[in-house]
């Protein structure tokens, strides 16, 4: 891996690793976690289910489940691609055609802020793959809830696997570190003060990139204050399942 992209080769996969890859042209990235023997377990929406956020993001959910023709599935996979939610599927239909990426964990501020495009690491620092493979075995066998474009996606999936970590709020993003870029992109056009300061096209530039790096900065689950470890057991055992961002996990 170098510093601006995370590309690795499918040797050097180990169970544990989150993993993701790019679809429709870079817009978005799938995520999910390497459990060993070429199988991913990942978080989606099933092909064909079109009820979503009514936008165009919903072409984009629906590109995130692989699909073979109904009839000549994939040969280690069957028609679990075909199922919503929590899924096991082999590497190569996880990448749908797409290149692999390691997402990272624990990188310096300023590798966080080198790499500007969202969802590709974290500070957070990662729990060990035991226990991430405890918890992405214990979600394919129980879900993880409704799926949710900002506050319970892919990536949210994949980083709760490595961390435990939770959202203790409703009134935010969740940990998800591409719905945290979309936003801090949209607060950095249209919510800074600073932008008055200047008239320049250079210096908005500036003064939005820097609102920009720092909202994705206090976005990141590594130094939120809204956080807390939830055991995996605990997560599914609560009956608002439906919303795993939210405090009723902790306050129940």
């Amino acid at each position: 891996m170098g510093v601006l992209s995370n590309k690795i080769d499918k040797e050097q996969l180990k169970p544990g690793d989150h993993i993701y890859s790019w679809r429709q042209a870079y817009v978005y990235a799938h995520h999910g976690i390497c459990v060993g023997e070429g199988k991913v377990i990942h978080f989606t929406r099933g092909a064909g289910q079109e009820i979503g956020t009514g936008t165009f993001l919903d072409r984009i959910i629906f590109s995130l489940s692989p699909a073979h023709p109904s009839d000549n599935p994939c040969p280690r996979c069957g028609d679990s691609l075909r199922l919503d939610g929590v899924i096991l599927s082999c590497v190569d239909c996880f990448l749908c055609g797409g290149d692999l990426y390691l997402f990272e964990y624990g990188v310096s501020h300023v590798l966080f802020l080198v790499k500007a495009r969202g969802g590709t690491c974290t500070l957070a620092e990662s729990d060990p793959p035991e226990d991430v493979l405890h918890r992405a075995s214990f979600l394919l066998e129980n879900g993880f809830g409704v799926y949710h474009v900002f506050k319970n996606n892919c990536e949210d999936f994949a980083i709760y696997c490595k961390t435990g970590l939770l959202v203790s709020t409703s009134i935010s993003v969740g940990r998800s570190g591409q719905a945290a870029t979309l936003v801090a992109a949209a607060s950095a056009i249209v919510s800074s003060p600073l932008r008055f300061l200047t008239t320049s096209f250079s210096g908005l530039a500036a003064v939005s990139y820097g609102m920009y790096c720092v909202s994705r900065l206090v976005s990141d689950i590594g130094v939120r204050r809204d956080i807390v470890k939830v055991p995996v057991e605990r997560l599914v055992a609560n009956p608002s399942l439906d919303d795993p961002s939210i405090a009723n996990y902790i306050l129940n």
